[in-house]
């Protein structure tokens, strides 16, 4: 049996992926710092439907949670202690997810960023010196692209031009990839993450917030006046491209490879709107806004290069994404 750790794995991408991975017959290992940026209460559910117990107090040390998971609350920051857990567990692979999310937020507190996204993508990387690691899987993020231009972003596109420092982070940890690869030889596999959405979201995203808010009577706020596009991808393709992309080691001189991974149909702001109010049943109070500082006016991922590498075709369309998400909205909060 494989041994994974997912990094992260209270968090939204992290918990499904987990999840998919033990019922695909991984040992999963599950790390997680259990931060205050967002509801720890979520976090905890999100591990409590992995099978891990909740009990906070126990998080120093390895939990054995059910079929396959375990659990260990550790910051990444933490180089002594992960490198520990790196030696004493003996991954095959590492799926790294761990990170200081959120692009505003990076503006109002950057050291968290420095910390999390910079130095702790170091320690993962100079903890897989000393072990066998087959293959690392690490989240970049679209946000790379910046002020690209182009109408479809490609992995060959320039990308220069960040706008916020959550991306310059995630650029940096392409960079810091590509060095690894080239010095260390470790095979690193980036994914330029696309809006992602669905069941046990983040809060801090547009359709959680929306929902929140319309349920609500609460006006929600559409900057740029809604003249914003986003490349919005249903977890369930996200965690099907990672899981697909585990065997698929990158290879050469530089085992480095990066690829989008996102749904190729970009949605207008307004269509999202409309989407959602229709499986909510309620209209919206619009706060129309400029743009906002740290933000771009649209994504388009071009996914071929990752459809060519391991058969990746994206299939959740937007209105089966949102019924998903608000079903799970509506159970968990007993509206």
């Amino acid at each position: 049996m494989k041994k994974v750790l997912v990094t992260g794995v209270a968090g939204f991408i992290g918990m499904h992926t987990a999840q998919r991975l033990r019922n695909d017959g991984f040992e999963v290992v599950g790390l997680d710092n259990l931060n205050t940026y967002y509801s720890v209460d979520l976090k905890l559910a999100r591990l409590h439907k992995l099978g891990i117990p909740t009990r906070r107090a126990q998080y120093n040390k390895l939990l054995e949670g059910t079929e396959g998971i375990s659990f260990i609350q550790l910051d990444i920051t933490d180089y002594e202690k992960l490198h520990q857990l790196m030696i004493e567990q003996k991954f095959d692979y590492i799926i790294h997810l761990a990170a200081q999310a959120g692009v505003r937020y990076s503006i109002e507190n950057p050291h968290a960023y420095i910390d999390s996204n910079i130095k702790g993508y170091l320690n993962i990387l100079e903890g897989c010196l000393h072990t066998n690691v087959e293959h690392i899987i690490y989240a970049s993020s679209s946000s790379v692209y910046g002020l690209n231009k182009d109408e479809v972003f490609e992995e060959d596109h320039k990308t220069e031009t960040q706008v916020s420092l959550y991306a310059a982070t995630k650029k940096a940890n392409e960079a810091m990839a590509h060095s690894y690869a080239s010095v260390h030889k470790l095979p690193l596999t980036g994914l330029r993450f696309f809006t992602v959405y669905g069941p046990w979201g983040r809060p801090d995203m547009a359709l959680f917030k929306f929902t929140e808010r319309i349920l609500n009577d609460t006006p929600i706020d559409v900057y740029n006046r809604g003249n914003l596009s986003r490349d919005f991808t249903y977890i369930d393709d996200i965690v099907e491209g990672i899981v697909r992309l585990i065997p698929h080691r990158p290879s050469g001189e530089i085992p480095y490879q990066v690829f989008n991974i996102g749904s190729n149909r970009p949605v207008k702001l307004a269509e999202f709107i409309d989407c959602l109010e229709h499986e909510l049943g309620k209209k919206a109070k619009l706060n129309m806004l400029e743009m906002q500082p740290g933000d771009v006016e649209r994504t388009n991922a071009n996914t071929s290069k990752l459809q060519k590498a391991v058969g990746y075709e994206p299939s959740t369309s937007l209105a089966d994404g949102v019924h998903e998400f608000v079903k799970w909205y509506r159970s968990y909060y007993n509206q």
